[in-house]
């Protein structure tokens, strides 16, 4: 089957069993291996990619659905050589350790901070919120505090006018 996507801006066609999942056309096929292979199960996060505007896991998405759709990875996130705010502040803050959720919880929180989900009156309700958010990634190396800190440094930068 013959698949046309929008993936990082530029349109992309491959041809793939409607049955491949996403992630795997991403990884092998169109070479954009930013996105990692966590538990294959959908448990994880560690591969979230963005489906027209929505954070899904890529190894739960059959290619067969993804025709004429709209994908952004990890790759993606940045504007050029210009990192999104998210990725600079994991960066920043150390947020990152084996980097294998590094990918899924990058585009996850790029997904809450751009849609300025993060909400709260003070820092610990943002923190919460922040925690509940991003309950669908999954991080074996930390204990998620450098990664909260990073997505509160880039949601106020982002939602400065």
């Amino acid at each position: 089957m013959k698949v046309t996507l929008e993936i990082n801006g530029e349109s992309r066609s491959v041809d793939a069993s409607p049955w491949k999942r996403l992630l795997d056309v991403l990884r092998e096929d169109l070479r954009l291996t930013g996105t990692k292979e966590g538990c294959g199960e959908g448990e994880c996060g560690a591969c979230t990619v963005m489906l027209d505007g929505e954070a899904v896991n890529s190894c739960l998405v059959a290619i067969g659905q993804c025709d004429r759709r709209t994908v952004t990875t990890v790759e993606g996130l940045a504007n050029g050589e210009v990192l999104h705010a998210v990725q600079r502040a994991l960066v920043a803050c150390g947020g990152a350790q084996c980097g294998i959720c590094t990918p899924g919880i990058a585009v996850c929180a790029a997904h809450v901070v751009d849609r300025g989900l993060v909400t709260g009156t003070d820092d610990a309700t943002a923190r919460a919120r922040i925690r509940e958010l991003l309950a669908g990634n999954i991080c074996r190396c930390t204990g998620y505090q450098l990664i909260v800190d990073a997505i509160v440094i880039a949601a106020r930068e982002v939602a400065k006018p």
